[in-house]
């Protein structure tokens, strides 16, 4: 169950800049914004070593120590001949792969003349060699490449555990799904036992229910595989789910690789307005574009009802935890050096939920796993995450004067030439260092809005009911927030017609926002520890 908060825009993925002796020289070029797509502020480009798969900044790396110089799992770092990875080409600039600007945090990569050698015209590298490993793996940390596995476990590798409690129907229907393969289901204190007697299929039951993450970990228990693979029983695999997602395994750092998880069933006109809203903007949906899975990014986390996990790097779900117990596992490992990947090329079905009670009774419970995150991570699950100088130029532009707007312009301006310092000889250096900071400071206001719609609005209302300058931003940023976020996920997936059309949109995201933000403030109240509400200012 996910509990870290979904609405907000995402990012790239992260990692510290690095460079690698004659292959690639790296800097940082980004303040970090855990919901920006695109990551970028206003901090110092750092100069970073590369060190085999491990990368080592200049700076102190703080609080993020474990994020981005946390050891990878030892002697299991060195991708395999024959690997391939795929330079993002919208990290090119201009189509120039000597110049990759990307990733999360945005970094400049400078590719040398033996990198570039070492690499096709359309981007693409093969490892073959120690040289060749140690770019592919660069790229790969930079967040300015993707992983082309070409090869990885097989299906009798893996064990499907399936947790599940009074859904016989959808376990059958599960398992009509996963023939062939070895699977455990487990019975949490189901009223009546399920009954699951198929050829490879072995049944678990709790007498009493004991939470799903207790589930997972006694399936996983009774596996004796290297990969065990996590379905809940309201889902449906495609028929070639596992066959992608397992190549990602002959990545010997990979330690969880999730799929996209979609309705089952296309919402029509016909269906309820909630059941629409839940096919287009699903908390478990993590979008349609490939990523690597990091803290304050994009895909900070990968939702627990479709994943596959490497045995020997499972660290268990917490017990303790109803709800956020995948976002949990999922740092944990992060933290423990291994790396997880989403890809959206392997589809999972969700049965989503159908009636609008149930939609934002979820999203209310969701939200209650904030407090534990951040007693357990701290400013991972902060709200909002932004640089001194750019939360300044946030607010400015938030007062809507001609004083606020000169203000702000003057901060990003600041900036922006800073970072034009820093972008060295980077072709369209000036244009470069507009294009982010300019970024930066639409993601930032999106932000902005964002906690005033989501996790401060009980705030917010009180401001607004003795405030009519207050309302009146508000009812702006709520608007605005809404319709900027639909267009952005339509131009994020054009391929696919959105599920509601832009007022009706604006409505559900509204109501998702107080359903959730309720439920972080009664996750606060109940553990007594404001930490999940505390905004993370950096310098």
């Amino acid at each position: 169950m996910t509990a870290l908060d979904d609405s907000a825009p995402r990012g790239s993925g992260s990692a510290q800049g690095i460079s690698g002796d004659d292959a690639t020289e790296g800097r940082d070029v980004t303040d970090r914004n855990p919901a920006d797509e695109d990551t970028f502020g206003n901090e110092a480009i750092t100069d970073g070593e590369t060190v085999g798969a491990r990368t080592v900044s200049d700076d102190d790396p703080g609080d993020d120590a474990d994020t981005a110089d946390a050891a990878s799992p030892e002697n299991r770092t060195d991708l395999p001949d024959g690997f391939q990875v795929q330079i993002d080409l919208r990290s090119a600039r201009g189509g120039d792969l000597r110049y990759l600007v990307g990733g999360s945090p945005t970094r400049l990569m400078r590719m040398s003349d033996t990198a570039l050698g070492m690499t096709s015209d359309d981007g693409r590298i093969e490892v073959c060699d120690n040289v060749t490993r140690r770019l592919a793996r660069a790229l790969l940390d930079a967040g300015v490449a993707n992983p082309r596995p070409m090869f990885g476990p097989k299906p009798a590798d893996v064990t499907v555990v399936i947790p599940v409690k009074d859904n016989q129907a959808g376990v059958d229907r599960l398992l009509d799904a996963l023939d062939g393969l070895t699977v455990v289901v487990v019975d949490d204190g189901s009223g009546v036992p399920i009954v699951a007697d198929r050829p490879g299929v072995s049944v678990i039951r709790f007498d009493e229910n004991r939470g799903p993450a207790a589930a997972r970990n006694a399936g996983a228990a009774a596996a004796t595989t290297d990969f065990v693979a996590f379905l809940d029983s309201d889902v449906v695999p495609d028929p070639d789910w596992l066959t992608v997602l397992l190549t990602h395994f002959s990545d010997p750092t990979v330690g969880i690789v999730a799929p996209r998880i979609v309705g089952l069933r296309s919402a029509d006109r016909s269906s309820s307005l909630a059941e629409r809203y839940e096919n287009g903007w699903s908390s478990l949906d993590m979008g349609p574009e490939e990523s690597a899975v990091l803290p304050s990014t994009r895909v900070p986390y990968v939702p627990s009802a479709a994943i596959v996990v490497r045995r020997s790097a499972f660290c268990g779900f917490d017990e303790s935890l109803r709800v956020a117990e995948d976002v949990d596992a999922c740092w944990r490992m992060h933290a423990a050096g291994w790396r997880i990947r989403y890809d959206p090329v392997a589809r999972v079905a969700h049965d989503h939920r159908t009636d609008m009670r149930s939609v934002l009774s979820r999203r209310c419970f969701y939200g209650t796993g904030a407090a534990h995150l951040a007693a357990r991570h701290g400013n991972r699950a902060a709200p909002l995450v932004m640089s001194v100088p750019m939360a300044a130029a946030v607010g400015a532009l938030l007062t809507r004067t001609r004083f606020g707007a000169a203000l702000a312009m003057l901060i990003l301006t600041h900036l922006a030439t800073r970072l034009r310092k820093r972008l060295g000889d980077l072709p369209s250096a000036p244009l470069v260092s507009a294009q982010l900071t300019g970024r930066a400071a639409g993601f930032g206001l999106l932000q902005a809005a964002d906690a005033i719609c989501r996790h401060y609005w009980p705030v917010a209302l009180l401001l607004a009911l003795v405030s009519r300058r207050f309302r009146t931003l508000a009812i702006q940023v709520a608007i605005v927030e809404g319709v900027v976020s639909w267009f952005r996920d339509l131009l994020a997936d054009p391929t696919t017609p959105p599920a509601l059309g832009p007022f009706r949109y604006l409505m559900m995201r509204r109501l998702d926002d107080l359903a959730y933000g309720a439920g972080l403030w009664q996750g606060v109240i109940t553990h007594r520890d404001a930490e999940a509400l505390r905004p993370v200012i950096s310098r």
